[in-house]
């Protein structure tokens, strides 16, 4: 890979709590061996541990103002979507330069960050999400959505645990014995996966439900029990093994046959995620008002609009005695193993939409055809035109 003509900058990420990085020494020594200049706010690894003395050595040029890399970069690339920079009183977006090339998670099917997608198309800004690759052999090592997803999952149930008025593992007292708690975990897959186990570790009772088959294979090798609900494999399995969203008559008998598996359990994990959509609405108001007190709700799916109707995106409230989790960015609270992964698979994605200081945009190549989402002044990835379709409808 030849990069000479290739400026990448790498701004601090501007998200509340948000401590991950874009690249790491080991990444941007990788950049710089290519070609490429690699600019650097001062400070954007710091949430990670990362000094700038670190990236200098690999060749960075650190830069105080990210306005400056602004007007020098072609290439950015970030963690989290952009979002309006409240120092500089503007839309990142509208920072980046014109017709430039932008690569992050966009989390373009949220309603949320429409407005900003918007802001990339009129620019002529090319924009990559990340998790929209497929999964897929040929993309594993790019594959940024699982390798976070791994985190997600792992905190999800350490979240819940925290939050939790008891004990997780069966504990035996001078009194008698306390039995273990009740989780029940919606969607397995990598998330979802990630939950099982940590909850098992941790001493718990666990109930699984997805719609695949090989899903549910997987959890039960884990230890947990599954909700059985049989869907037609043809409604609900998409390409690369994905969910499929289901016609809204399935997610009522989902809600239904879930009702007093629900009203049993101390904590729900919810991480079912249908790619480059709007997560389904699972969990609703009358599911909550029939849980225990002091019962938790953790919404993994909310980057993606959430799988319960009461979540509010980046808060954790209590409604009704029930704790409802819908903090965003998860892996950002594992920041030194997150960065990391996601750095590495970053790398390996630029890798492969970077050839000779040229960026593959041929929609016919599956990978480019799930990760673009704006070019040439449009938007166009499918997820997110469907998205937009049913909320103006």
């Amino acid at each position: 890979m030849h990069l000479d003509k290739i400026i990448i900058g790498v701004p601090r990420e501007i998200m509340p709590g948000e401590k991950r990085v874009a690249a790491v020494p080991d990444t941007v020594g990788k950049m710089v061996a290519s070609g490429a200049r690699v600019l650097i706010e001062s400070g954007a690894g710091a949430g990670a541990y990362i000094d700038d003395a670190k990236y200098i050595e690999k060749g960075a040029e650190i830069v105080s103002d990210v306005r400056d890399i602004y007007s020098q970069a072609n290439l950015i690339l970030k963690v989290k979507e952009p979002r309006h920079h409240k120092e500089l009183d503007r839309h990142e977006a509208e920072l980046f330069p014109e017709k430039s090339v932008l690569i992050c998670f966009l989390h373009p099917a949220h309603s949320v960050n429409h407005e900003g997608l918007k802001i990339l198309a009129r620019r002529g800004i090319t924009s990559f999400t990340l998790d929209g690759i497929p999964r897929i052999s040929r993309a594993q090592q790019m594959d940024t959505l699982t390798s976070m997803s791994t985190v997600a999952g792992y905190k999800a149930v350490i979240f819940a645990a925290n939050h939790l008025g008891r004990f997780i593992p069966m504990m035996p007292t001078s009194f008698g014995i306390i039995q273990p708690a009740q989780f029940l975990v919606i969607g397995t897959g990598v998330a979802g996966l990630q939950s099982i186990a940590t909850a098992k570790r941790l001493g718990a009772k666990v109930k699984t439900l997805d719609i695949r088959p090989e899903a549910n294979e997987q959890s039960r090798s884990l230890g947990a029990e599954n909700v059985d609900f049989d869907v037609p494999q043809e409604l609900a399995i998409g390409e690369g093994g994905y969910a499929r969203r289901l016609p809204e008559e399935w997610y009522e008998r989902e809600r239904e046959l879930l009702l007093p598996h629900v009203e049993q359990s101390d904590a729900i994990i919810l991480t079912a995620l249908i790619p480059g959509e709007v997560a389904p609405t699972i969990i609703n108001e009358k599911m909550i008002g029939n849980m225990k007190k002091g019962s938790v709700i953790i919404d993994v799916a909310v980057d993606q609009g959430g799988n319960c109707s009461l979540t509010r995106c980046g808060e954790e409230y209590e409604h009704e005695g029930i704790t409802i989790s819908g903090i965003m960015n998860v892996p950002a609270t594992l920041p030194v193993d997150a960065t990391n992964m996601f750095a590495q698979s970053l790398n390996n994605f630029l890798n492969y939409v970077l050839h000779e200081n040229t960026i593959k945009t041929d929609n016919s190549d599956e990978i480019i055809q799930s990760t673009m989402v704006t070019h040439e002044g449009s938007i166009v990835h499918h997820g997110t035109l469907k998205a937009m379709e049913m909320e103006a409808n």
